[in-house]
């Protein structure tokens, strides 16, 4: 939501201060501009973050493990990867540039779409987190039954 609403944030800014106009003006495509490389960031850094969060994760389980299940760190890492599949992981990875594609997109379209004054940033910058989370979990729902049915 944080990323989708600033990338709506700032090209709605620049719709409402005519600077989107400005640049098709003096012949630079806003698309070429704002959205592509916003897209290209978010899909390489979502899955640099999902790892990223992964191990943190894995990191949090182990010492919670250790502290209230008296699980040595040695004996949760030799299990992880019986329960931790690589495919699983890789599937989660690879899932998160879709994600972030969808992010940014609809931030980017929704920014594009801002008319009138400030309170129709505000308005669009809402429209674009909920639009993002909704087809986030669409996405994710829509990997599951396809994964599911061929037994991944």
């Amino acid at each position: 939501g944080r990323t989708g609403s600033a990338y709506t944030a700032q090209i709605g800014t620049m719709q409402i201060t005519e600077e989107v106009d400005a640049l098709r003006t003096i012949g630079i495509a806003p698309m070429d501009l704002l959205v592509l490389p916003k897209l290209l960031a978010l899909v390489i850094a979502l899955p640099l973050l999902t790892v990223f969060a992964d191990a943190l994760s894995l990191f949090g389980g182990m010492v919670m493990a250790q502290a209230l299940l008296d699980v040595s760190f040695t004996d949760f890492l030799e299990r992880v990867p019986r329960v931790v599949t690589l495919t699983s992981f890789l599937l989660g990875v690879g899932k998160a540039p879709v994600f972030a594609a969808i992010i940014a997109l609809v931030g980017c379209y929704q920014g594009f779409h801002v008319r009138g004054g400030a309170d129709s940033v505000g308005r669009q910058t809402t429209v674009s987190v909920v639009q993002s989370i909704f087809l986030v979990i669409a996405a994710d729902a829509l990997f599951s039954v396809v994964l599911g049915g061929i037994g991944l």
